[in-house]
């Protein structure tokens, strides 16, 4: 029998300030809430102390934001999806932002051990007016450490959904199966191209209008991106020695509401500095704050 824990949050409004409220079964929490950039914003550090998920453990992390408050979330370190000679370990996120409020989900990265059997689900829905900003970054194996991914799979998931003038949801959805035995998608150019750590960074609102003057945020953005960008061209070891000047960065206007960000890499560190430098840009034209960082991101 393996872990099953689950953390549910909840965010309100009082005065100016924005109050969390938490209740956990099992080993998932949150510290007590931080406001170093002043009352308005919670930032929160989830923690789990068994430090990894392995066989037959579940993680289940459900949160509501209620309109007009400004939460980050975040994590003192990484989810570590162990070896599994039985069931699976699953991690399940689903945060529903309410109407003008704003989330930051900014966890550390994703490491899936060789020999893993991962399931790795996210869902975030936006009411009109939110915003977004959240990445997941992902390694495969530990090859620093001489522990490549040869054996087991990791299925993620992750959608951002938002409404149409109608109502309606329009999700931005993507998912996968990362196979240690899909030669093809590992090393072809078109898939990985060799590269074991991934990147995926976004940028959303809860409007889905093509003509709605967010659009031209989310370009300005997009814009940021590319000077943030090109400004660590050639500081970074994203490509490895031997790829010359080849840059593994994509950044695209993925629906008139989701901007999306990817990178590969050979380590965690190299891109992390990117999304995190990539978020100072993005937090002023989207969520009208500027750049600041978590405390533990400093510890």
């Amino acid at each position: 029998m393996g872990w099953n824990a689950r953390l549910d949050l909840h965010y309100r409004r009082e005065a100016d300030r924005t109050v969390g409220e938490h209740h956990h079964v099992g080993p998932l929490r949150v510290l007590k809430a931080l406001y170093p950039e002043g009352p308005g914003i919670c930032h929160h550090v989830v923690v789990h102390p068994p430090a990894g998920i392995a066989a037959g453990d579940r993680l289940t992390l459900q949160g509501r934001l209620d309109p007009g408050v400004h939460v980050l979330l975040t994590t003192p370190g990484a989810t570590r999806f162990y070896r599994c000679d039985g069931d699976t370990g699953v991690q399940d996120i689903h945060l529903t932002v309410g109407e003008g409020a704003r989330l930051e989900w900014t966890p550390g990265e994703t490491l899936v051990y060789d020999g893993a059997q991962a399931h790795n689900r996210m869902r975030f829905d936006l009411a009109p007016g939110a915003r977004m900003i959240g990445w997941e970054v992902t390694a495969l194996g530990l090859p620093a450490a001489g522990k490549p991914f040869l054996r087991g799979a990791l299925h993620q998931r992750l959608s951002v959904v938002a409404r149409d003038a109608g109502g309606y949801e329009v999700p931005w959805l993507e998912q996968g199966r990362l196979a240690a035995d899909d030669h093809r998608l590992l090393e072809s150019p078109l898939g990985l191209g060799g590269h074991r750590t991934l990147a995926t960074m976004w940028l959303a609102c809860g409007d889905v209008a093509p003509d709605d003057p967010l659009r031209a945020a989310l370009l300005e953005a997009r814009q940021r991106t590319l000077a943030v960008v090109d400004a660590w061209h050639g500081r970074w070891p994203l490509a490895g020695a031997a790829a010359g000047p080849q840059r593994p960065v994509g950044i695209t206007l993925a629906m008139p509401h989701v901007l999306v960000l990817r990178a590969l890499g050979e380590r965690v560190e190299p891109l992390m500095q990117l999304l995190r430098a990539v978020r100072g840009a993005w937090r002023e034209p989207l969520l009208g704050v500027p750049a600041a960082d978590p405390r533990v991101w400093s510890t």
